[in-house]
């Protein structure tokens, strides 16, 4: 497709709202429009270039054995009440009732829905390790949203699970999924990166009996 029937304006100046470089360069280029504070659409090519990064994160999360599923963006508060971060979180997790008066939240991660597919589907230790993941739209009520696509409300993360029934076999996994981080970056152009290692979720919720990680 030619550059001149692309949707999307192209500036040879940035506009006066736009915070960082690469803020600026995307909007110049047509890539992202704004929509609202922290909320932005995505034309052709930005949308392309996502495309091309998920398909590097599907590859390598396939390469070491994950199972990509989908969850659902607006979940049941219960859930959340069961793990307790219904209330321990603050104004970031958009909280609503459906037309029956039901506690409702909009995914900003999904701890909870992936444990409670993992207790349901795996009722054998024959079926553990094995890890879950999804490319998904996630919304979090940030306080300040701002830098463009650096801190937004509305984002596309992904998100996996492992569980294991050791703290043993949870370690050995952790490095294969650090190793896959880091194939995934060096894929994708980024030839520095810090890598901070965050502590094992075990035991989240007392009728789950695995051991399990998020990343």
């Amino acid at each position: 497709m030619k550059v001149a029937t692309l949707l999307g304006e192209r500036f040879k100046k940035a506009p006066a709202d736009c915070v960082v470089d690469s803020q600026a360069l995307m909007v110049r280029g047509g890539y992202i429009k704004s929509v609202g504070t922290g909320l932005f659409s995505f034309f052709m090519p930005a949308k392309r270039i996502a495309k091309k990064i998920e398909n590097i994160i599907r590859e390598e999360m396939d390469r070491i054995d994950g199972q990509e599923v989908m969850f659902p963006v607006v979940m049941p508060g219960s859930l959340w009440q069961e793990s307790g971060r219904y209330t321990s979180i603050g104004s970031e997790l958009l909280r609503f009732k459906d037309r029956n008066g039901i506690d409702m939240v909009l995914g900003m991660t999904h701890e909870e829905a992936a444990v409670q597919l993992a207790r349901d589907a795996a009722k054998s230790y024959t079926q553990y390790p094995f890890m879950i993941y999804q490319i998904q739209t996630k919304f979090r009520d940030e306080p300040r949203s701002r830098a463009g696509l650096i801190r937004t409300r509305e984002f596309t993360m992904k998100d996996a699970y492992s569980f294991h029934t050791s703290q043993e076999d949870l370690e050995q996994y952790y490095a294969e999924a650090y190793h896959a981080y880091e194939r995934i970056f060096a894929r994708c152009g980024v030839p520095q990166v810090v890598a901070r290692k965050y502590p094992h979720y075990i035991h989240l919720y007392p009728s789950c009996p695995f051991f399990w990680l998020r990343s």
